[in-house]
């Protein structure tokens, strides 16, 4: 495929370009109660091209390969356009790579019978449902085998595979009309044995469901904090990590401004890292869909901004170095600034130091959904617990943080040693993205607004 690719791309007069051809194979399952409600096996596939002639830059996608002449002449036309449009495109340089990049699997979910995959979930699915006032569950089986094929005009040739796998859902305890749900999620880029031998975590999920019955609706107001990685994670994603992917800030002048290489804008705590070269883990790939190899990005070092992330184009228009965090959804789109995986470095101090230094406050865990409108931000915890004199005490529920990132940054006090990434990832910045991953450190946040009753 990559020499038919090659032979096509020879025939086009440009600056740039590149095609980049995609099979992809998705399964999925959905179970509620122990019951099957639908199952999916969708295989497809299609070529994107790029052409970037006389500084105007432009896409086109096909499912035929027939059409992919056709699909660069569009493309040339559209870039021609757009030069005359006055809007100068400048792609960055970047040497030529040629690599074929294979999976490290344990367990390939291609050799996995279907059945086996359905009898895995349902078992998790019933493990929670023997569980005492476990009402219901929803429990889903999810599958993406994503190979790429990308050539450029500047001589890279790159294949890889990426193979994705995940179960999740939730439970749902109920007593007395009163019902309270737990979100789960197991699952990873290394293989199907990661979906294996999981019991614990969905008797441990069930039974925080159950417990949040006997919890207290948390009263809103002012508190210091300790977010668990989970949240932690989900502010570095939602809050500030979008404001790392270029594209966002390039035209919002004042948001350009304040996020300006070597602005201090947090505290000396906040250590950020987007870095999707970790194997296994949800957000992992070697190259992205620019065929640029992905690399560790400091995005904040001891408060300070320290990088963030591009594709050819915006590192182009910034004179910035690429990043590798040009990812489309499919093959039906052309790649955007995407973050892999981004997590709140750990800190020096023990868990429980660090409940220790929190004092009175709260212990808020596992995200739950969550908006955010400019600077300011609105996440859901799933559960939590008071803190008195740094022991935790008393299941609490309804919890709501809110806040604004910048101050946000600057209250952060300090980070535990403790480090862990979520399963199961997912961001909907203009297209559908699996390969969002997040988590971290937990953190102390002091003089955080939480929402009630």
């Amino acid at each position: 495929m990559l020499d038919l690719l090659k032979k096509t791309l020879s025939q086009v007069e440009a600056d740039y370009a590149d095609i980049r051809y995609e099979r992809m194979r998705t399964s999925s399952a959905e179970f509620i109660k122990d019951q099957l409600k639908g199952v999916d096996s969708v295989s497809t596939d299609g070529f994107v091209v790029r052409v970037h002639k006389d500084h105007g830059f432009a896409s086109a996608t096909v499912t035929r390969e027939q059409d992919v002449p056709e699909a660069l002449r569009l493309a040339a036309e559209g870039a021609s356009v757009m030069s005359r449009s006055g809007k100068r495109v400048v792609l960055a340089d970047v040497p030529a790579t040629i690599d074929h990049v294979e999976p490290v699997l344990n367990g390939d979910p291609a050799d996995i019978p279907l059945q086996d995959k359905l009898a895995l979930a349902v078992k998790y699915s019933r493990l929670m449902l023997g569980m005492p006032e476990i009402a219901t569950t929803n429990v889903n089986y999810s599958e993406v085998d994503r190979e790429k094929f990308f050539v450029s005009t500047r001589g890279s040739a790159v294949r890889e595979r990426i193979v994705t796998v995940a179960i999740g859902g939730e439970a749902v305890a109920e007593r007395k009309g009163l019902l309270q749900n737990i979100r789960v999620a197991i699952g990873g880029a290394d293989g199907f044995h990661k979906l294996l031998n999981r019991d614990d975590e969905f008797v441990k999920r069930g039974e925080l469901a159950a417990g949040l019955l006997d919890a207290e609706p948390l009263k809103a107001g002012t508190y210091d904090v300790v977010l668990n990685p989970s949240m932690t994670g989900v502010f570095s994603h939602e809050a500030f990590g979008h404001f790392s992917e270029v594209d966002i800030i390039e035209d919002n002048t004042s948001m350009r401004e304040k996020m300006a290489l070597g602005a201090c804008l947090g505290s000396e705590s906040v250590n950020i890292t987007a870095d999707s070269t970790m194997p296994g883990q949800v957000g992992f790939y070697r190259y992205d869909d620019e065929g640029v190899p992905v690399r560790r990005v400091q995005l904040m070092s001891r408060g300070v901004l320290t990088g963030r992330l591009h594709s050819l184009r915006t590192a182009g228009a910034f004179g910035e170095p690429v990043t590798g965090h040009a990812v489309a959804e499919d093959y039906r789109y052309e790649p955007i600034v995407r973050m892999g995986t981004i997590f709140f470095e750990p800190g020096k101090l023990g868990f429980k130091e660090l409940l220790a230094q929190l004092g009175d406050g709260l212990y808020l865990c596992d995200a739950k959904g969550g908006q955010t409108a400019g600077e300011n931000f609105t996440f859901g915890a799933q559960y939590g617990f008071l803190v008195r004199n740094g022991e935790t005490g008393p299941m609490i529920r309804d919890i709501n943080i809110m806040g604004n990132l910048f101050s946000t940054l600057k209250s952060i006090e300090a980070a535990a040693d403790d480090f862990h990434l979520g399963e199961r990832g997912g961001c909907g910045k203009g297209q559908i993205n699996i390969k969002s991953g997040h988590g971290g450190s937990s953190i102390l946040v002091r003089g955080m607004v939480v929402g009630g009753v």
